[in-house]
């Protein structure tokens, strides 16, 4: 803690202190401001303007401070200073009190809520910017509820002051006003009970309910000008109509349809998205060929004789044709039309929040309406403004299966997760990878540790690597294909015969006629969603690599439950997603495997946090399977075992974290863990190591010192010299 925090607490406890020591409390009571009303009417009488500055100094103070004695002062404000003038002071008085008890909370306490809790503070924060002063008016309203509270916990969020002492100062007049005129017949109150009655509290409850009415109005008006311009049918085709059959798409279909709504599902492509076809499950198809390929070629490591490994490019890309046609009745129109699903084959295109017109293959067209509607076209891969590298015919992970030759020397540009699982399974399979990165490393969202592995593994296994080189332009010089880079300020040379691109997807939303409803994606092409997922309209939601943040099947699957129960049922209640536990894997050898924070995010939202590391090369099971390389690192609250993120490098190590996702999901900590029974050997043994390793190094070192000589006292010896030499005898020293 800070100079400036220990001395407003000193000058805080200070002030209180001597409220005490005078008995402060005693003179700020109804019966004592009976009791010398007449002699103070005199005073005030001949300095009437250094009463009023006085009182609004001492009103200023007990409220700042949180003393005792405030509702006495507002009668007092109307016993000697009538209606107008009283009620113009203690408003003024009570709201700057008001205003420093808030300023001292958000100074002394909030950095280190934000520090502790940054994710729930940022959430709390983003409701307070909604709907904070809805909330806080109506608090303010009633007076049931305590107000130093609500300047210390108002403090403590990110409410602005001079909207949090507007909205205090007008909220709190309808109770001022009360106890004010209650003052001026002081003589007659017998006690505090007397001003406000069960009457009077209900009277301000039902006032207290008027700023949520407000908000139903403001957003019944906001939603009324968002439709406007648009005819709202009287009937619907469907409940719920769905743009777009992969991940997202699929997912929000099948529950509208679990819950017996009508619903559409359009697209205009192959159903089951890039996941199916063109992402998930090829490239893991592909990845298992290469794995296979260098189990052969290190075969020795299991005391077998290592084989050079020949295959056929064709062979192994008709494998991964065949894996996607096992996959694609899972996402067959046929499957969900069995379940009730109405799936269209055609483009769509939005001519109002409730209708889209639909344009089959043959040009037939036709208009179809829904109460909800939700957009889950998916995305793409970007390509990146180089000169030069539309003539290259370029690679994407959307283009690459349908490659029929394998090239000799494959160029990758990107470093994220779909560049380097593409450029370790190319390298396996025989072909010369080099992968171009801008940055200096690879993985720029796992921490410098996580992408030092992966970095070492692919120089180990042959990988070009080359990091902080910034691609200039693509140039074809006679026969061969070179791309110049800028590295530290030289220019380097790459010739490479065929280029695959992995920086980063972009949103599809070209034709569906966003324009038409006033809605503008963002550079990157997604759509910006709410809390609830929905665009720009109540009755429209957007869901998976459209919407963002997050780029993976198992997330668009977690949005679409959102967008769809929001899209049936959100007139009756309204989910916000929840990202707090967001696992990815990327399936590179080591996988790296990740959920919640990185040490490098935890700093940077400044976190604190404790870190717990665990080598997988000591796990039994990894030896075994000589995968004994890796590590899983854990960052846990300081001096808790609640889990704030994990890490896992190593063999199976979506599978492991898995367990850390389930415990941070489920608010279960490291010690949960430690006390479950993990069978042996398994890989998932490691997770309860990392959890033992966590337990070892918060053992109470004081208690265990007790039980040694508790221990040694038991066994009736002496000091720990009698026990060494015991050892020696038995050891034959």
């Amino acid at each position: 803690m800070n100079r400036k925090k220990l001395l407003l607490i000193t000058v805080i406890a200070t002030l209180v202190l001597v409220f005490i020591a005078l008995d402060g409390h005693q003179l700020l009571t109804l019966e004592t401001l009976q009791q010398h009303q007449a002699n103070l009417d005199q005073w005030i009488a001949r300095h009437t303007a250094t009463a009023i500055g006085g009182f609004v100094l001492i009103y200023i103070a007990v409220t700042a401070l949180s003393l005792p004695g405030a509702a006495v002062l507002t009668l007092a404000g109307g016993a000697f200073f009538g209606n107008l003038h009283g009620l113009l002071a203690v408003s003024v008085a009570s709201t700057v009190g008001a205003s420093l008890a808030f300023l001292a909370a958000r100074f002394l306490f909030r950095d280190t809520l934000r520090q502790r809790y940054a994710e729930t503070v940022a959430r709390i924060d983003r409701g307070i910017h909604k709907d904070g002063v809805f909330y806080l008016a109506t608090l303010r309203l009633v007076p049931v509820f305590p107000f130093f509270l609500i300047n210390l916990a108002m403090g403590l969020t990110g409410m602005k002051l001079r909207t949090y002492a507007l909205v205090s100062w007008l909220a709190m007049m309808p109770g001022t006003f009360v106890y004010v005129n209650a003052g001026t017949q002081l003589a007659q109150i017998q006690a505090l009970e007397d001003i406000v009655s069960v009457e009077v509290l209900g009277a301000f409850a039902l006032l207290g309910l008027f700023p949520l009415i407000a908000k139903f109005v403001l957003g019944f008006i906001r939603q009324r000008r968002a439709y406007r311009g648009f005819h709202k049918p009287r009937q619907f085709d469907y409940n719920l109509l769905v743009i777009g059959a992969g991940s997202a798409g699929l997912v929000s279909a099948y529950i509208a349809a679990a819950v017996k709504a009508k619903v559409a599902l359009i697209e205009r492509d192959k159903m089951g998205g890039d996941c199916l076809n063109t992402g998930c499950v090829p490239s893991k198809a592909l990845i298992k060929s290469a794995r296979a390929a260098d189990t052969l070629r290190h075969a020795h490591r299991y005391g077998l004789e290592s084989v050079p490994v020949e295959g056929s490019f064709t062979s192994i890309m008709a494998r991964v044709k065949r894996i996607i046609a096992e996959v694609e009745p899972h996402d067959s129109p046929e499957r969900y039309r069995k379940l009730g699903v109405d799936c269209l084959s055609a483009d769509a295109r939005f001519v109002s929040p409730w209708e889209v017109e639909v344009t089959a293959g043959d040009g037939h067209r036709q208009r179809l309406t829904a109460r909800s509607i939700i957009i889950a076209t998916g995305g793409k891969p970007a390509l990146p403004a180089i000169p030069g590298l539309e003539q290259m015919d370029p690679l994407t992970s959307d283009t690459l299966w349908g490659l029929e030759e394998q090239p000799d020397r494959l160029l990758i540009v990107g470093g994220g997760p779909i560049g380097c699982e593409l450029a370790q399974a190319f390298q396996r399979l025989g072909s010369q990878v080099i992968q171009v990165q801008r940055g200096p490393r690879l993985l720029p969202r796992e921490d410098a540790d996580v992408a030092g592995a992966i970095r070492d593994q692919f120089i180990a296994e042959g990988v070009d690597l080359r990091l902080e080189h910034l691609p200039l332009e693509f140039v074809q010089e006679g026969n061969e294909r070179v791309l110049y880079c800028d590295y530290q300020g030289e220019r380097v040379r790459i010739p490479f015969d065929r280029v695959l691109v992995a920086v980063g997807r972009s949103g599809n939303t070209a034709g569906l006629g966003l324009e038409a409803l006033g809605l503008e994606p963002a550079a990157n092409g997604t759509v910006p969603v709410e809390e609830d997922l929905s665009v720009g309209f109540p009755n429209v939601f957007a869901c998976g690599d459209v919407a963002g943040p997050y780029q993976f099947t198992h997330a668009a699957a977690h949005q679409a439950w959102y967008a769809s129960v929001n899209g049936l049922f959100g007139q009756f209640k309204r989910f916000r997603a929840d990202y707090r536990v967001m696992p990815w894997v990327t399936f590179t050898a080591p996988e790296v495997a990740r959920v919640g924070l990185s040490e490098t995010e935890a700093k940077a939202k400044g976190v604190a946090y404790e870190v717990t590391r665990y080598g997988i090369d000591d796990l039994d099971r990894a030896i075994a399977e000589s995968e004994n390389h890796g590590f899983i690192k854990v960052l846990t609250a300081p001096g808790k075992d609640k889990i704030l993120g994990a890490v896992v490098v190593g063999a199976r190590g979506g599978e492991i974290l898995a367990e850390f996702t389930l415990a941070m999901k489920h608010g279960l900590g490291l010690n949960k863990i430690l006390g479950t029974i993990h069978p042996y050997p398994t890989w998932n043994e490691a997770a309860k190591y990392a959890a033992g390793e966590w337990k070892r190094a918060h053992a109470p070192q004081a208690v265990l010192n007790l039980l040694e000589k508790l221990h040694r006292w038991r066994r009736g010896k002496g000091g720990p010299e009698q026990s060494r030499i015991s050892q020696q005898q038995w050891s034959g020293e």
